[in-house]
């Protein structure tokens, strides 16, 4: 039998709940070991049904990294002040970032041991992700080649310490501070 939300919500409500469910299964199982069948199972739904709402396991996947990345920037947007250095904004808007996805069990999940590589080849093609990484820069919604390589650049420093962690908070904010941020606020060279 069908469950309610299934049938009487309307699509967006039911690719919500999909997501969930999925999230769940990322944290139990791990992301990569995570097939539509078992998603569809644990939403009590068939196969169909979840192929209807997203295409493959990697449109699944996708959907998810990027309802994450926008709630996970609305709260860094929340927290961060833009006032001071351009510098001091970047680094403290990538350690929140950092903070908040090794805080969140469904976030730090895609960053195991095996699945780090996923959550790279995501995060290096996602338009979505590579557009927050433009407002960490103060440059949300510009669209030239110099922002989107910076963009794109900053998003897998993020990663690349997700995967890798310093020594500890301090010893990844020098890093920030000595090596990314002077780079990322340099004027642009042609």
């Amino acid at each position: 039998m069908t469950p309610d939300w299934m049938r009487e919500e309307r699509p967006r409500h039911a690719s919500e709940r999909i997501l969930d469910v999925a999230a769940a299964l990322f944290v139990e199982k791990g992301i990569t070991a995570v097939g539509m069948a078992d998603v569809a199972r644990s939403a009590g739904c068939s196969r169909a049904t979840l192929y209807r709402y997203f295409d493959s396991r990697q449109a699944l996947q996708l959907a998810f990294v990027h309802r994450e990345a926008r709630r996970i920037g609305a709260l860094i947007a929340a927290e961060v002040s833009r006032s001071g250095d351009a510098g001091d904004v970047i680094v403290n808007a990538m350690l929140a970032a950092i903070r908040l996805v090794r805080e969140d069990p469904t976030l730090a999940a895609w960053f195991q041991l095996g699945d780090s590589g996923l959550a790279g080849q995501i995060a290096n093609s996602s338009d979505v992700i590579e557009s927050l990484g433009a407002a960490f820069l103060g440059h949300a919604g510009v669209k030239d080649e110099q922002t989107s390589r910076k963009a794109r650049w900053l998003v897998r420093i993020i990663v690349s310490l997700l995967t890798v962690p310093g020594t500890d908070a301090d010893d990844e904010r020098t890093i920030l501070e000595q090596f990314v941020a002077p780079v990322l606020v340099a004027p642009a060279r042609d």
